[in-house]
């Protein structure tokens, strides 16, 4: 059987490892010049374990499959892999019912070694950090997604610079571009709203805004220190992340991007901004979600903000400890409701399979993820 994969990113690498290893002739289909150029290669490469989400829910179920297969997968292959633990830390009495809802969240998730700490109690894992509480996950790890990226590439068929315009589907096969496929599994992340077709849902791109801290302030951060998250939102809020090359980050905020591609505010696209204004759900969104969007949007004005975010948690952090970094964009689906979809979504469609929605922690849950698109290829029906 051959299969095509649209998107060099770690899942549709690892989506195409999974279908090789399954006998299918598997051909991955890039735009840019290298793996890795967006999501992947634009994050703090954080190896979440699992304590945020909804138990039952694919996030939940694949996250932890897919850390075990990840981990092992760097160790088999000595690629960088270290855990570092995260500490989520409630900085007042109101925040203590979130970290409740967390530990019994993990405990349903089976993640190991969690652990409900105090004030004092936190400071033994994060001496410069303070809160009334925290949860402590100690296997929540750091590691090279690019890196990783990279090594699965080496060993599959990648077309770089070859990007798909449009998709074909006949009664016998599936074209995505000059190129024609038994099957197609579409990993395009910012790229998907341009060959998935008419949907219920829609990405609409957020920037991820980062700072890193100077190196006389990187000994401030052991591991990984993040707030108690706002259950309302997919974003878990500004967060400082030691990072598997030892620089430490702080962030990111979460801003409406000006073009799928849009990692400053001078990157913008007036036909692709047009098309996510027009879509009833990013409105909706707006309406909703106004109060929060104006409060990032200040974050990203005014770096004070981010130095005041992160001196909740780390107060001995001063002016002048944080320069800027490089962004990110998160490909985010939003209904046409408005709701900001929080679990994996994957839909299919007569030969095609495309993932319409996998934010964080989806290059943790990648090889997870993979074994579950390749079933769902593999059991594709044959339209004719």
């Amino acid at each position: 059987m051959k299969i095509g994969v649209v998107g060099a990113g770690i899942l549709g690498l690892a989506v195409a490892r999974e279908l090789t290893s399954r006998g299918a002739e598997v051909t991955v289909l890039e735009k840019e010049d290298r793996v890795a150029a967006h999501q992947t290669g634009h994050n703090s490469g954080v190896v979440h374990a699992g304590i945020y989400y909804r138990p039952g829910s694919l996030k939940a179920r694949l996250c932890r499959e897919g850390m075990a297969l990840l981990r092992e997968y760097c160790q088999e292959h000595r690629l960088p892999y270290d855990e570092v633990g995260k500490l989520v830390v409630a900085s007042t009495k109101a925040e203590r019912a979130g970290l409740r809802t967390l530990a019994d969240r993990a405990r349903a998730n089976g993640v190991p070694g969690v652990t409900e700490l105090d004030a004092l109690g936190l400071r033994d894992v994060e001496p410069h950090a303070v809160g009334v509480g925290a949860v402590h996950s100690p296997h929540t790890a750091v590691a090279d997604f690019p890196a990783v990226a990279r090594h699965l590439a080496a060993n599959l068929d990648v077309r770089l610079s070859h990007p798909v315009p449009a998709i074909h589907e006949s009664a016998t096969s599936v074209a995505a571009g000059d190129l024609r496929f038994d099957r197609l599994v579409v990993c395009a992340g910012l790229g998907t709203d341009a060959l998935a077709g008419e949907g219920d849902v829609r990405i609409v791109p957020f920037r991820g805004e980062y700072f890193r801290l100077v190196p006389q302030a990187k000994g401030l951060v052991r591991g990984l220190i993040y707030p108690v998250p706002d259950p309302r939102l997919p974003f878990l809020g500004v967060h400082l992340t030691r990072r598997i090359d030892g620089e430490v980050l702080v962030g990111p905020n979460a801003v409406m991007a000006l073009a799928l591609e849009g990692y400053s505010w001078r990157d913008v696209r007036p036909g692709e901004l047009a098309r996510i204004l027009a879509w009833p759900g990013t409105r909706k969104m707006a309406r909703r979600h106004w109060l929060t969007g104006l409060r990032e949007l200040n974050g990203s004005l005014r770096p004070s903000v981010f130095l005041r975010a992160a001196r909740r948690y780390v107060p001995a952090l001063a002016e002048g400890d944080l320069v800027r970094a490089a962004s990110g964009v998160r490909a985010q689906a939003v209904g046409r409701d408005g709701a900001l979809l929080d679990d994996f979504a994957i839909d299919r469609h007569g030969r095609v399979l495309i993932v319409r929605n996998a934010p964080s922690p989806a290059a943790t849950s990648s090889f997870a993820i993979a074994r579950h698109v390749a079933d769902l290829t593999v059991a594709l029906s044959d339209p004719s």
